[in-house]
């Protein structure tokens, strides 16, 4: 029995030394996205910095007017932090429509019980100097939220609050990730 763990510990040190052995020529090739490069070139934050969000064309006191203003400030945040941002370079058109549906009816009073809550947006980033898209997509965001009983309506307006705030979230996280990339690509 004593001559069986070595053989063990013996296989185990070669596997380990196989993996150490094939991870290291890639070792070097991994670098933080929002890393400085050291070559005096501009870093990703920097690109970021220069893109100005103006307003979304929405008409105020429209029930998207707030998603709007909400959308505006979460990727103004995700872009810049808490600084503002640099001289711009770019300028980010977005527009959105929203949607909603009942996903569960009760049959009983044939009230909704749970609801999805749709936004679907488009952007489009210009230079501002050649008024040139570098860059646009479409992206979207499906919230589901329950619908409590008809006498708690407060309750009900605020469940589709969030959901709308979440789905707004979720979209600025798209278009921010994906501004990143397409600048972290040509970097």
């Amino acid at each position: 029995m004593s001559s069986a763990k070595p053989a063990e510990l013996k296989k185990f040190v070669v596997r380990l030394a196989l993996a150490v052995a094939l991870a290291a020529p890639v070792a070097g090739c991994f670098q933080p996205m929002y890393a400085d490069r050291g070559d005096g070139s501009p870093t990703l934050r920097d690109k970021l910095n220069a893109i100005e969000v103006p307003p979304l064309d929405i008409p105020n006191g429209s029930r998207n007017s707030r998603l709007g203003v909400e959308l505006r400030n979460k990727l103004m945040f995700k872009l810049y932090g808490s600084a503002t941002g640099a001289p711009p370079l770019y300028t980010l058109k977005i527009s959105i429509s929203t949607s909603r549906s009942s996903l569960i009816v009760d049959p009983s009073t044939q009230l909704p019980t749970i609801e999805n809550y749709a936004i679907d947006a488009s952007y489009q980033l210009k230079d501002i100097a050649t008024g040139k898209t570098v860059v646009s997509g479409n992206t979207f965001s499906r919230v589901e939220y329950d619908v409590p009983g008809q006498s708690q309506r407060f309750a009900r307006t605020r469940a589709g609050r969030d959901a709308e705030d979440r789905a707004v979230q979720e979209i600025a996280e798209n278009i921010n990730t994906r501004l990143a990339s397409f600048f972290y690509a040509g970097m």
